[in-house]
């Protein structure tokens, strides 16, 4: 199992996520949060999986899809660091501003 870290920012994403999910069905918010843990352990097992988004960010940052949102994290950390975690919906430029 592989370890990561969360940024403060990807904290708040995940417990913005788990509410907002629970609002209409807690058991599906645990599961969802079980499975994106999941999902950024196998990053921490193979980090060169996720895909770079040159047209988001110059930043080194790589993504990777989970359902409807994007997992953003720098491959090259050790443990890797997972950035944020954002709804495709969203403005991703805006919301990727700053990262350098």
């Amino acid at each position: 199992m592989g370890l990561y870290v969360l940024t403060a920012e990807a904290k708040a994403n995940l417990r913005e996520i788990r509410d907002y999910i629970a609002d209409d069905n807690v058991e599906r918010a645990v599961r969802i949060l079980r499975e994106v843990r999941s999902v950024m352990s196998d990053l921490a097992d193979m980090p060169g999986v996720g895909h770079r988004r040159d047209d988001l960010t110059d930043a080194e940052v790589r993504f990777r899809n989970f359902y409807n949102y994007l997992i953003v994290y720098r491959p090259e950390t050790r443990p890797i660091e997972i950035v944020a975690i954002i709804h495709g919906a969203r403005d991703l430029p805006s919301q990727l501003e700053g990262l350098s």
